[in-house]
């Protein structure tokens, strides 16, 4: 019996990795260690981790500011934007590049200086974008034309579009040949093939609605679809199926999940971010959940130091409902706009 058990063992390590590896060195209950008035006019999209410049790239509708995390300071701005999105980091040509919706652009930029080198045409709605390292290229998901532009880094030019079926939200790669991308309105997951520029396959997202957020475990093909049922859809993207669901705060936009500790997070716009432990290849439970602030919905992880940043600021009255605006959004008090810092 002892014999079979250990067999038992060495098999599960063997195809899912140490076991040890999966539970977390310590406890996941994360919270907010600091808080740092930025200011500045403008809503916010998507904090990016410059990870070999220690840098946060966080859109600001006009622009995107970059920052230093160590000492909170504002290091410079990429300006010019209308709508200001994602930004994605070229590190082998020391380029960055940043969407913004309302006109459809993508701003490429010098990732030292921070000087605009050129704008490029991409599409309506140009919201998420990331830059996929097996083909080399940058993505750009435009939500309302349902449509993904792709765009050579080298040249800054765009070599092809393709039609997503579906409003694309926050998109992942593999690293080996395979993107992801949550597709808002069907509650599914698009698979797409970036050397061909074709989708290959879509699969439902059980449960699942509006899902926004997306991260990846590259490792165990794992995706984390954060839904605005109040629900984190997981799914196996090599079955190309879901296979389990956990519990989440309203009003999520962001995911990300940090190889290291095997956590994903889904950041939420009620306040919180909820902290889910991956114990195996089907199997996930929430561990904890941390107190944000009101309206904190994007995020961004640092994998070196397992630190969380998410941005939000505090909010005035909500203008009464206009015929352009039936959904108004609650007035920004100035000048509080805030990073904050989360660790365990």
């Amino acid at each position: 019996m002892r014999l079979h058990l250990t067999f038992v063992l060495l098999v599960l390590c063997t195809h899912y990795g140490p076991l040890a590896a999966q539970t977390p060195a310590a406890p996941a209950a994360y919270r907010v260690t600091r808080s740092i008035t930025l200011g500045g006019d403008g809503r916010w999209d998507y904090v990016t981790v410059d990870s070999v410049g220690h840098r946060l790239f966080i859109a600001r509708q006009t622009r995107v500011m970059v920052v230093d995390p160590a000492s909170g300071k504002l290091l410079g701005e990429i300006p010019g934007l209308d709508g200001a999105h994602g930004t994605a980091l070229v590190y082998a040509l020391g380029r960055g590049f940043a969407t913004s919706g309302h006109d459809g652009m993508v701003t490429m930029f010098d990732l030292r200086s921070l000087q605009v080198l050129g704008r490029i045409k991409a599409a309506d709605d140009a919201d998420a974008v990331l830059y996929d390292p097996a083909s080399r290229r940058v993505f750009t998901f435009n939500g309302d034309p349902g449509t993904s532009t792709v765009i050579d880094p080298q040249s800054g030019k765009v070599v092809g579009s393709i039609t997503l079926g579906g409003k694309p939200e926050f998109g992942v790669a593999d690293g080996a040949g395979k993107l992801y991308v949550n597709l808002e309105d069907k509650a599914e997951i698009a698979e797409i093939d970036p050397f061909k520029l074709q989708v290959i396959r879509h699969w439902p997202l059980a449960g699942c609605e509006e899902p926004t957020g997306l991260a990846i475990d590259r490792a165990h093909g794992l995706l984390f679809s954060g839904c605005h049922s109040k629900v984190m859809a997981i799914s196996d993207a090599r079955a190309g199926r879901t296979i389990a669901q956990v519990p989440i705060g309203e009003g999520v936009d962001a995911c990300a999940f940090d190889a290291g500790t095997a956590l994903a997070f889904a950041s939420n716009g009620d306040g919180t971010i909820t902290v889910v432990h991956e114990d195996g290849q089907a199997s996930f439970h929430v561990v904890s959940t941390a107190t944000t602030r009101r309206g904190a919905r994007t995020m961004a992880l640092d994998e070196r130091t397992h630190q969380l940043y998410t941005v939000t600021a505090e909010f005035g009255e909500t203008p009464a409902p206009t015929p352009s605006e039936p959904r108004p959004r609650p007035a920004l008090v100035p000048g509080t706009f805030s990073l904050l810092e989360l660790d365990r």
